[in-house]
């Protein structure tokens, strides 16, 4: 993020303070924020497939690091097209531009310094006084330019109406910085809490789900709403023709999923979750549909000339489908997730979730600096009896370090859900071991958000052929000296 915070500043100093410079730093915003997703994925499914807890997100000072300038990152891309195509907000932009930058100093600054304790900091290091020197810094230096420079960030428009794009962005940003401030605040906490009590206080994320998951289903309504309101204002009859339909099959889906829980929380969210997804297919149909209509075309082709012509619409709309299956995904895990702990004996078995799973012995293997012992499990349908699969939960023992062994867990990996094992233990025999047993439904949707987002990134950032023409109308044009 430090080129766009370095574009940014350059604007503050020169006092070119129009657009421009927000049209240029678009690409270098979404491309390390595209890798900023992958990474936060990455980071989750490691922490899924290898620590063994049954989950992917811990609220964890670290991944928290991580996850805070992409807030304020993503509140950036957002909010700058209202700049673009309405001159206002700059000063917003300013400072989700600054946040972005200041947090990616603020998190190198805590995973290395060692202010916050963490299972994934890096050992102490003397380099924390010189970031802490540095963010002191960032913050006065771009606070000075900000102050003197506000005349000539004063917005050249107005929002006019509340129920318009404008409204929507900004009730965007407003929903941003809650949660950055919530994550920050419950990051932080416990060092708060020591310099005034003496104590450290841990928040937990049953705190963090509770404060921020509200607002993550108001900011997932609001992606399915914002982008199909007209600048300026809608008209009633605009919004009928935008939300009849995805409304009333989010609330039939609602009514539905009362026959699978009466838990009010997952159902709104299941429900703005298909409300987001009908207004993407929604957008799509209907360009296909013009497209055909008015140039012939085949349905794939119209797909793919939309997204080529229009790829920083068209890709934004894939974007926002893969933080819908993350939702899905995060919703799944977080209100269905059934466990269970169990110490079987060899042909013993266990059911839960409609599987039975069948213990049938350790298996043992050297590998370089340490042996990898599994107990293998044959997970069957409970009710037909039909064998499904079978999974391996590892312990790797390392010979340096006998008393400090590693986890491989075991996953059944399907659409609907995951049959997730972990080996706790065993007898010296062999013959008995203790397993944690986790069934968490919808998680594989997480995985495929992140490529999905990845894609629709790519899709976004592709310069469409307008764009390519005047690139190459520039890059021809060679200016000749007077006289020759």
């Amino acid at each position: 993020m430090a080129i766009p915070f370095s574009f940014a500043v350059g604007a503050l100093i020169s006092k070119q303070l129009d657009s421009s410079w927000v049209r240029t730093i678009r690409r270098w915003t979404l491309i390390p924020w595209m890798f900023l997703s992958a990474g936060i994925i990455m980071g989750s499914q490691w922490a899924y497939m290898e620590l063994g807890w049954g989950g992917y997100w811990a609220w964890d000072p670290v991944e928290n690091a991580s996850f805070l300038p992409w807030l304020t990152a993503t509140a950036f891309l957002h909010s700058v097209i209202i700049q673009e195509q309405r001159g206002i907000l700059k000063v917003w932009n300013m400072i989700l531009i600054w946040s972005t930058y200041f947090l990616v100093i603020l998190g190198t600054f805590t995973t290395r310094s060692g202010v916050l304790e963490s299972v994934h900091s890096f050992a102490r290091s003397d380099v924390g006084p010189y970031f802490l020197g540095y963010l002191i810094i960032v913050v006065f230096g771009f606070l000075y330019l900000l102050y003197t420079r506000m005349p000539l960030l004063r917005g050249e428009n107005q929002i006019d109406g509340v129920v318009s794009r404008e409204s929507a962005f900004l009730a965007n940003n407003w929903l941003f910085a809650g949660i950055t401030f919530a994550t920050l605040w419950g990051t932080f906490f416990p060092m708060f809490s020591e310099i005034l009590t003496g104590d450290r206080i841990s928040v937990a994320a049953p705190w963090f789900n509770k404060v921020v998951g509200p607002l993550f289903l108001a900011l997932l309504l609001l992606m399915g709403v914002g982008p199909l309101l007209g600048w300026r204002f809608t008209s009633p009859e605009a919004l009928r023709r935008q939300f009849t339909w995805p409304t009333l099959l989010a609330l039939g889906a609602a009514a539905a999923m009362f026959f699978v829980t009466t838990n009010i929380y997952p159902i709104i969210g299941m429900a703005i979750c298909l409300f987001v997804l009908i207004t993407i297919l929604q957008e799509y149909t209907r360009g296909i549909l013009a497209r055909r209509r008015h140039n012939n075309e085949s349905i794939p082709v119209a797909m793919g000339q939309l997204i080529r012509r229009n790829g920083r619409r068209y890709g934004g709309y894939i974007v926002h489908l893969g933080i819908v299956l993350i939702g899905v995904a995060v919703l799944g895990n977080e209100f269905f997730q059934q466990t269970t702990n169990v110490t079987l004996a060899k042909g013993e078995s266990v059911e839960i979730a409609g599987y039975s799973l069948v213990y049938t012995g350790l298996e043992s293997e050297r590998e370089g600096n340490h042996v990898r012992i599994g107990a293998r499990m044959v997970v069957f349908d409970a009710d037909t009896g039909r064998e499904l699969s079978s999974v391996l939960p590892q312990r790797n023992i390392y010979d340096k370090n006998p008393d400090m062994p590693t986890s491989e867990v075991g996953i059944r990996m399907t659409p609907l859900e995951d049959v997730y094992v972990v080996i706790n233990g065993w007898d010296n025999s062999g013959d008995s071991a203790t397993f944690t047993i986790y069934i968490n439904p919808l998680t594989v949707w997480m995985w495929v958000g992140g490529i999905v987002i990845v894609l629709g990134v790519l899709m976004a950032i592709w310069p469409n052929p307008a764009q390519r023409a005047a690139f190459n109308r520039e890059a021809s044009y060679v200016p000749v000296a007077a006289g020759d």
